[in-house]
């Protein structure tokens, strides 16, 4: 598998249900020739950036055997002759795939960066991102890596969820995009998992029919139509006929991106990624309440305002996340010279109960700012408010309530009944 004149690149990504994840995201393997000497060049991928480091012959057989022994759920090899994919199942067990391929090993160490999505791809011709010879276009070029990043990040999570049993592979994947726009993201996606050999059924949802229109007729001339549908609805009404396993929503504007983790969460959605847009709500919110001490200075200068309110809008959004059963990540999915809203909310859903520390923690922090995110309102049981109509955490409430009861002489069995757990 690991020959070095056959290796074209192998990739390693997802983890192994039951088993401590590996360090990394992914690692890249490939060959590379230094001052004429071959090395196995690893490429191991967290959250923030690359870590490379280039193996000599006499230490490539320990470096491959510990990499190997780490927990990651799936494998993809390509060599000069075939390509063959390994998964682990949910019980463990190893599922091998072979198909014969031909390509060609590349060794130079000054390689041209390997893309994701390919400038000179038919979709991106047709969207007017990439000109007739496959180059994307000067005006472009932020939108393409825009999408491009956001890809990066979905394609590991996806093979995670399906190495860890959450998304089933015998079946096709079902994936929806909410507020898509002019579709760019919707395409980007259906191509680089089709690419990727899955069987996709896409569905863009937005509520501009012209945009609905136009994105129908791009993918027509692609001849992806039998896969890939647009449906002309707002996130909060769109209904699906299938339960989908992966929810999209790139620059949902403020509160709609609110919506789109909802309805994500109402579909019990396997996985989802938003990478939200601009944050009005809290923003306003915080314009009118006492800042807990010594916290006044962040939202006295307006600009300052606004940037904690980005930050503390997304917090929040996460909290809410964990305490439905999903575990979340927020990352940063492109460099901010392509976008300013660049942080990406990605989720994979567990199952897994709150714990007592993160609901209270998470009280405290909407009572200190009281702020009461819109997130919460959809997802989370209703708080008891206070004479100005704001939420009252419950161990606020709880607190206030056995105060009363002792006030009053009640005996301690009524005291402990009025308890709010």
């Amino acid at each position: 598998m690991l020959g070095r004149e056959s290796l074209v690149r192998g990739l390693a990504s997802g983890r192994r249900r039951g088993v401590d994840g590996p360090p990394y995201l992914r690692v890249e393997l490939r060959y590379v020739d230094l001052k004429g000497v071959r090395h196995l060049q690893i490429t191991e991928f967290d959250e923030r950036q690359a870590h490379t480091r280039n193996v000599a012959a006499a230490e490539l057989e320990e470096a491959v055997d510990e990499l190997l022994g780490q927990a990651y759920g799936s494998w993809h090899v390509e060599t000069t002759s075939e390509t063959l994919r390994l998964r682990y199942t949910k019980k463990g067990k190893e599922l091998l795939h072979r198909q014969d391929d031909h390509r060609e090993q590349e060794t130079r160490h000054d390689r041209v960066k390997r893309r994701v999505l390919d400038p000179a791809a038919p979709f991106l011709i047709e969207l007017g991102i990439s000109d007739h010879q496959g180059r994307v276009k000067p005006s472009r070029q932020a939108k393409y890596k825009q999408i491009e990043e956001f890809c990066k990040l979905l394609a590991p999570a996806l093979d995670e969820a399906i190495a860890a049993g959450r998304i089933a592979a015998d079946r096709p994947l079902q994936v929806v995009d909410l507020g898509c726009g002019n579709a760019y993201l919707t395409l980007a996606a259906y191509h680089l998992l089709t690419a990727a050999g899955h069987d996709v059924r896409m569905t863009g949802i937005d509520h501009n029919p012209a945009a609905r229109k136009r994105n129908t007729r791009v993918v027509e001339a692609l001849g992806w139509q039998e896969h890939l549908r647009f449906v002309d609805a707002t996130i909060q009404a769109a209904e699906l006929d299938v339960q989908p396993d992966v929810v999209l929503a790139l620059h949902a504007c403020d509160t709609a991106t609110d919506d789109a983790l909802a309805r994500a969460v109402g579909w019990q959605a396997s996985l989802v990624l938003a990478a939200p847009c601009c944050h009005h709500d809290i923003q306003t919110q915080l314009k009118s309440v006492s800042p807990p001490a010594p916290y006044a200075l962040m939202t006295r200068y307006g600009i300052v305002r606004e940037r904690f309110a980005d930050v503390l809008t997304d917090s929040l959004r996460a909290a809410v996340l964990r305490q439905v059963g999903y575990r979340v990540e927020v990352v940063q999915f492109v460099d901010s010279q392509h976008t300013p809203r660049n942080l990406l909310l990605r989720a994979a859903r567990t199952g897994a109960k709150p714990t007592p520390d993160l609901q209270s923690e998470y009280q405290t922090l909407i009572a200190e700012w009281q702020v009461n995110p819109r997130l919460a309102q959809l997802l989370l049981p209703p708080q008891p408010a206070d004479a100005d109509g704001r939420e009252v955490p419950a161990d606020a409430a709880a607190s206030e309530s056995r105060g009363a009861s002792d006030a009053s002489g009640a005996s301690g069995a009524a005291r402990q009944a009025g308890v709010v757990s």
